[in-house]
């Protein structure tokens, strides 16, 4: 039982980091503003953790290294942690492949849950604050799809294309870890 409770409480706590901090590398990847609500919580949540370690890891090619860097080692450590709760003493290759592969499989959560909230937003109110926060993050997975995919009665079928797109790399991640 309290073996539960502790896995509840890591992959919680890690997963909410790791995932602030993705979002945070992606706004900054996909030249997102962070003049949003959306962006100062991310920022204001995550900036503890990665201000330090900006000043030992450069940004690469407008990249920031620093926070995928940080992402990434708070992923292996969260792994290592349930890993000796439950017993298990992790192979060092393992605990580096399924950490890159969470990180992987959590981008794209991001992704499905910004390609939701932008189609509700294009349905409810497309000139919602909020909305150009969430039209950045996805126009550039949908652009190419819209290249071949046109709309279909004035109905623009490309964010369901992706979610179909995403879903199936998901399956295939799920079978590679």
């Amino acid at each position: 039982m309290f073996g539960q409770i502790g896995l509840y409480l890591v992959d919680t706590v890690f997963a909410f980091f790791v995932l602030l901090l993705l979002a945070r590398f992606h706004f900054q990847w996909l030249r997102v503003p962070f003049r949003n609500p959306v962006g100062e919580f991310v920022l204001a949540t995550t900036s503890w953790m990665v201000m330090p370690v900006r000043r030992v890891v450069p940004s690469l090619a407008g990249l920031d290294l620093a926070t995928l860097l940080l992402a990434y080692a708070l992923q292996c450590l969260a792994i290592w942690i349930k890993a000796e709760i439950v017993g298990v003493e992790p192979a060092l290759a393992a605990l580096v492949g399924i950490a890159a592969l969470d990180l992987l499989r959590y981008s794209l959560y991001i992704l499905v849950f910004a390609i939701l909230v932008q189609v509700l937003f294009s349905w409810i109110n497309p000139y919602a604050p909020m909305a150009p926060v969430f039209n950045a993050m996805t126009a550039p997975f949908l652009r190419p799809l819209r290249r071949f995919i046109p709309p279909l009665g004035g109905v623009d079928l490309t964010p369901l294309v992706l979610l179909i797109i995403v879903q199936i790399v998901l399956i295939v991640l799920a079978n590679v870890g």
